[in-house]
C-alpha cells in the first residue's frame, strides 16, 4: 500500500540497532533496578556477602598450600632456609 522512504527505512534500521544494543547490554534492566532502592540494596548486599566469603576462603586455600610447601621445604633440610621455615611453621601452629 504505502512505500517507505529511505529515511524511513534508515530510522527503522537504527531504532533496530539501538534496540539490540540496549538489549545486549541489559541497559533497560540496569535502569529499572536502579528506580527500585530496596533490590538495589539487597543485591549489593548478597554481592558483598559471596565476595567476603570467596576471599576468605580463597585466602584460607593459599595459606594453607603456602604452609604444606614450606613443610615440604624444611624436610629437605637446608640449613639457613630450613630453620627460618620451621620458626615460621611454628609461629603459625601455635596461634
Amino acid at each position: 500500500m504505502f512505500k517507505k522512504s529511505k529515511i524511513e527505512n534508515k530510522l527503522l534500521e537504527n531504532v533496530e540497532k539501538l534496540n539490540f544494543t540496549l538489549s545486549k547490554n541489559n541497559i533497560i534492566e540496569l535502569a529499572e533496578l536502579l528506580g527500585n532502592k530496596k533490590q538495589l540494596l539487597i543485591r549489593n548486599l548478597m554481592a558483598g556477602m559471596a565476595k567476603g566469603i570467596g576471599i576468605g576462603i580463597g585466602f584460607t586455600i593459599l595459606t594453607a598450600i603456602l604452609l604444606i610447601v614450606l613443610q615440604k621445604i624444611v624436610t629437605l633440610n637446608i640449613p639457613v632456609i630450613g630453620d627460618y621455615i620451621s620458626d615460621i611453621v611454628e609461629i603459625v601452629k601455635n596461634k
